[in-house]
């Protein structure tokens, strides 16, 4: 690969699964199709010299039935605060086409419905992840409590988008979602949370 980057920071998603999601275990979705979206804010990042601190992305991915037996359409929304080096920057990354381990879900991508500079909110608080692109897409999550009262998690499951990392099992508070003719708004279904780190 022709650049070094590095990026850092905290991630969520939702799906229409029932919490626990079975897609990371490779199994069923629950309800026949899949529809995720997922949310990265940046902590500290760098690509070839650019900055990347601050900045938030989402994706929407689509997979009409089992995730590893149907091909995925995906939307990628970049922070809009960002310059076009920035932008350009993120795109290559969180698409996987700088390498890394989202590089891995590139053979699993049959359709790249679209890439596009949106506002993106991303706020963390306690125990709850929320995301917010006007118009588009609306999401919360809150840790689901284990026995002790301390976070559910699940760890080196086979799909994930966070390798590395143990995920917080929580439950949706709102998931809604409209582009590239899709409309899904659910709730009580299943989120993740937990910390990233890429490299390339």
């Amino acid at each position: 690969m022709a650049e070094s980057w590095k990026v850092a920071g905290t991630y969520f998603e939702s799906c229409n699964c029932y919490a626990p999601c079975s897609c990371v275990c490779l199994g069923p979705p629950s309800d026949g199709d899949c529809a995720a979206l997922i949310g990265w804010h940046v902590d500290q990042g760098e690509f070839a010299g650019v900055t990347l601190d601050g900045l938030n992305i989402a994706l929407f991915a689509y997979a009409p039935g089992h995730m590893l037996q149907n091909k995925w359409r995906v939307a990628l929304y970049l922070d809009e605060r960002g310059t076009p080096k920035q932008q350009e920057a993120l795109g290559q990354i969180f698409s996987g086409q700088a390498g890394g381990p989202l590089s891995a879900l590139g053979p699993m991508i049959g359709e790249v419905m679209g890439v596009k500079p949106v506002a993106i909110d991303y706020q963390l608080d306690g125990k709850r992840r929320s995301l917010r692109i006007p118009d588009i897409a609306d999401m919360e999550i809150e840790a689901l409590s284990g026995q002790d009262g301390g976070d559910v998690t699940i760890s080196n499951h086979p799909l994930t988008p966070v390798p590395g990392f143990a995920a917080v099992i929580g439950k949706s508070t709102r998931f809604r979602f409209t582009d590239h003719g899709f409309s899904r708004e659910i709730s009580d279904r299943n989120g993740f949370y937990s910390p990233f780190a890429y490299h390339g």
